[in-house]
């Protein structure tokens, strides 16, 4: 899964709790590798997004969500490609 893009990137804040070891550990490595904790667990998080392979991301689409069985006729899929700028719309 691709998070880098060079169209406008958000973010979000999420309140987590972690444990008290994992804390120190954390904070250690990061003070080794001359970080912060805050951007060392940013760059953990977004390294696993990008190792999140598509196929596991559309296994767990197809499980939770019934639309995700539904093909596309070929005149919808090539309209979403269009929009989306994907494949020969690059």
């Amino acid at each position: 899964m691709n998070t880098t893009s060079s169209v406008r990137n958000f973010s979000h804040r999420k309140l987590i709790d972690i444990p008290e070891d994992v804390f120190r550990t954390l904070t250690v490595k990061a003070a080794t590798m001359g970080t912060s904790l805050k951007k060392l667990i940013e760059e953990i998080l977004v390294r696993e997004a990008e190792d999140m392979d598509d196929a596991e991301l559309y296994k767990y689409l197809v499980a939770t969500r019934r639309d995700g069985k539904e093909m596309l006729s070929d005149t919808e899929q090539d309209a979403f490609e269009r929009k989306m700028g994907l494949g020969k719309y690059r």
